[in-house]
Formats: structure tokens, C-alpha cells, sequence
């Protein structure tokens, strides 16, 4: 069984806003509209990690705007400038039948319906139609199996497998 992750990237702080210590962050999720609704959010920076508690959120040109209740100086918060923000798998957005959060993908051990282990799934990439899944083999180039019905088959997170299809033309072994 794979270990889960317990904490989620949300964001990443760009720059600080104005004087009264407001930030602007890169939403690193696929919501960023649920920064309205956290109550908390952990800042980690080099060996430094905060609860922190946002108190005003707004949107501006594809940024956050986010300002917390600790935290009233842009002298006291500039220190935080590119830290990275988190949340407990608790908080993350609840997941529909057949969704799975990336970070409990990488890692499962990838067979074919052939009967053939592939490898580690190693990476999810989005391309905007679909996501593709990249499976590294124990020796060899990497595979790319697009996150469709026709290729996956099944993904049991729980017992650390993936079940693909591999479509022709998709692998040469």
C-alpha cells in the first residue's frame, strides 16, 4: 500500500501587496475560488513552516490576493516572499467517483492488461484535453499512456497499482 500524502500545494507566494501586509499567490490548485473558504493554510519557507489564518481573499488578474490575520506589515511577511502554501488533505476539495488527487498517483506500479508490469508511474501531465500518465520502466524510455477510458482501465490507489491498455503504436519494446 502507498502512503499518502497528508498536506497539498495550494499556492506559492509571488510578491507582497501593498504596505499592510497583503500578498499575491500563484494558485497551484485546480480551484483557486477555494481560497475563499480556508480557514487555515501552513507557509513553509526553507526550515520556517506557520499556520497562518487568511482573513481577506480576492481575485486579481489570475492571482490571489490574500491577507492573513497575523500579519499586518509588509516589513513582517515580505520574509515569506516565494513560500509555498499548504493545506491538510482534510481540506482539500472532495474528490467525484473515478478522481484521484496527483500526489496519490505518482508512485503506482503500472501492468499492462497483458500481464506485463510497465513501471512507476512517475508523472502526470496536463495537457488540457486530457491528462497524460508517464510510466518509468526499470530500464528504457518512458511511456506515455493518455488518461482516457479506451487506456485506463482501472487505478486502485489503496493497493498501489494502475491497470492499463496500451493502444497501438504507444510502446515498442
Amino acid at each position: 500500500m502507498k502512503d499518502k500524502i497528508s498536506y497539498f500545494r495550494v499556492g506559492v507566494i509571488t510578491r507582497t501587496h501593498g504596505i499592510r501586509g497583503a500578498v499575491l499567490v500563484f494558485p497551484t490548485t485546480d480551484d483557486p475560488m477555494r481560497f475563499h473558504d480556508l480557514k487555515e493554510v501552513i507557509l513553509r519557507k526553507n526550515k520556517t513552516e506557520l499556520i497562518l489564518h487568511p482573513d481577506k481573499v480576492s481575485m486579481q488578474k489570475g492571482m490571489v490576493l490574500l491577507h492573513f490575520k497575523e500579519y499586518d506589515n509588509i516589513n513582517d511577511i515580505e520574509p515569506y516572499v516565494k513560500g509555498e502554501l499548504y493545506i491538510s488533505r482534510e481540506e482539500a476539495l472532495p474528490l467525484e467517483e473515478g478522481e484521484f488527487y496527483i500526489s496519490d498517483l505518482i508512485g503506482l506500479r503500472v501492468k499492462c492488461d497483458d500481464g506485463r508490469s510497465l513501471g512507476i508511474l512517475s508523472d502526470v501531465i496536463p495537457t488540457g484535453s486530457n491528462d497524460v500518465y508517464e510510466v518509468k520502466p526499470e530500464n528504457g524510455k518512458s511511456i506515455y499512456v493518455p488518461a482516457i477510458k479506451d487506456c485506463i482501465l482501472s487505478i486502485d490507489v489503496e493497493a498501489g497499482e494502475a491497470l492499463v491498455h496500451l493502444l497501438p503504436g504507444m510502446e515498442e519494446l
